[in-house]
C-alpha cells in the first residue's frame, strides 16, 4: 500500500519536482495536492485569493478608425499604434511571467510554519561586491550602504572571492555544479540592474550591544529637562557614545537629516560625499596611529604557523579598585555589582 500511494504520488503531484520551476526554491508548500504551483493560479492556503482584472485593451482596428475620425495625422497615429504595441507585449508577459514567490512559498518544512528561507546573496552580487572593493578600490563602509549589506558580511563575501579566485589561479577543481544546485533551492537577493530600485539584503544600521549597558541602572532626572541619548549614554559610562554615533552607518543617518531640513539633492549628494571623505580619512589616521603604537610598544616573534606578540604590562595598571580598564586582564570581562547584596540600589539623588 504504501508503494503504491509512494508512485501515485512519483506520477501525479510529483511530476512537478522532476523538472524544477526555474528562478524558484520548489518547496512542497508552493504547492498544492494535485501538483499545480499556488501562486500561479492565484490560490493560497485557506482558497483562492482575490485577482486584480486589468481593463481590457480596445481592439486595435477600431482606435485607428477613431483615430481617423478624429483627425489626427499619420505621424501621430503610428506613434500611439507602437505605444499600444509595446503596453500589450508588456501585458501578455505580466499574463504569462510566474508570480514572484510569497512568504508562504518560502516554507520548506510544511509541518513547520514558523521557519522561512532567508535570502542569501545571488552569484553576481557577491561578484559586484569583490569588483568594488578590490578593482575599484572603493571604502567597505559604502559598499555596505549602497548595496544593503551588513559590512560584516561584506568583508567575509571579499575574502572568499579571494580565496575562490587564487584557487582557480593554481588550477584547483572547485564544485560550482554544487554551488549551483544549492543556491537555486534557497531566495536570493538580485543585483540592481541600471534605473532599478537596490533591494536591500538585510538592515545594515543596527546598534550593537555595549557591554557598559549591561547593567541594571536606575537613573533619576527631572521632569522639567529633557533626557537625551547623550544623556543616556553618560548614565551608564562617561566614555559611552550616544547611539547617534555607535550605529555602523553614521552618515546615512545624517543624510535623512538633511532631507527632513529641506536641503536640495545635489547639495546633500556633495555634503555626503565630503562627509564619507572625511570619516575615511579619519579612520586611517586612527589605523596609522595604532600600527605605530603596536610596533612601538609590542614585539613580535616569528613562528611557524603563527606570529607571538609580547607587550610589557604592570599589574599597577588595575587601579586602587582593581577595575582600571587598563588592567590586565580587563578584556576577559569584570563582573557587574549592579546585583551585588548590599549595594545601594535606589537613587539618593536627582541632579
Amino acid at each position: 500500500m504504501l508503494r503504491r500511494n509512494m508512485w501515485a504520488w512519483f506520477n501525479g503531484p510529483g511530476k512537478a519536482f522532476r523538472e524544477p520551476l526555474a528562478g524558484s526554491t520548489n518547496y512542497l508548500t508552493a504547492y498544492d495536492k494535485t501538483g499545480n504551483l499556488r501562486r500561479a493560479k492565484g490560490q493560497g492556503r485557506d482558497g483562492p485569493r482575490p485577482v486584480r482584472q486589468e481593463k481590457p485593451m480596445p481592439d486595435e482596428e477600431e482606435v485607428l478608425q477613431q483615430e481617423e475620425e478624429d483627425g489626427i495625422d499619420e505621424a501621430e497615429r503610428a506613434e500611439r499604434a507602437q505605444v499600444r504595441a509595446t503596453e500589450r507585449q508588456e501585458r501578455a508577459a505580466r499574463e504569462s511571467a510566474t508570480p514572484k514567490e510569497r512568504a508562504s512559498d518560502l516554507q520548506p518544512y510544511p509541518l513547520n510554519p514558523n521557519f522561512k528561507s532567508q535570502p542569501v546573496l545571488s552569484e553576481e552580487l557577491r561578484e559586484k561586491v569583490y569588483e568594488q572593493i578590490v578593482l575599484n578600490k572603493m571604502d567597505l563602509q559604502s559598499v555596505s550602504a549602497a548595496w544593503g549589506i551588513d559590512m560584516r558580511r561584506v568583508a567575509a563575501v571579499v575574502r572568499l572571492k579571494t580565496i575562490e579566485k587564487q584557487w582557480e589561479d593554481e588550477g584547483w577543481k572547485l564544485a560550482k555544479p554544487y554551488s549551483k544546485a544549492v543556491l537555486e533551492m534557497l531566495p536570493k537577493t538580485p543585483v540592481a540592474r541600471k534605473g532599478e530600485k537596490v533591494i536591500p539584503h538585510e538592515s545594515i544600521n543596527d546598534l550593537p550591544v555595549h557591554p557598559a549597558t549591561r547593567q541594571q541602572l536606575f537613573y533619576p532626572a527631572s521632569e522639567s529637562r529633557a533626557f537625551t541619548r547623550e544623556d543616556a549614554a553618560r548614565a551608564f559610562s562617561p566614555t559611552l557614545l550616544p547611539a547617534d554615533k555607535r550605529i555602523p552607518h553614521t552618515q546615512l543617518l545624517q543624510l535623512e537629516k538633511w532631507s527632513v531640513e529641506g536641503v536640495p539633492r545635489e547639495e546633500r549628494i556633495n555634503r555626503f560625499v565630503e562627509l564619507e571623505r572625511g570619516q575615511s580619512a579619519e579612520k586611517a589616521e586612527k589605523e596609522r596611529k595604532k600600527a605605530a603604537w603596536e610596533e612601538r610598544t609590542q614585539k613580535v616573534v616569528a613562528g611557524r604557523r603563527w606570529d607571538f606578540k609580547f607587550q610589557d604590562v604592570s599589574v599597577e595598571s588595575v587601579g586602587r579598585d582593581g577595575r582600571s580598564p587598563k588592567g590586565v586582564g580587563f578584556r576577559y570581562g569584570i563582573p557587574h555589582t549592579d546585583r551585588k547584596s548590599g549595594e545601594v540600589k535606589i537613587p539618593t539623588s536627582v541632579e
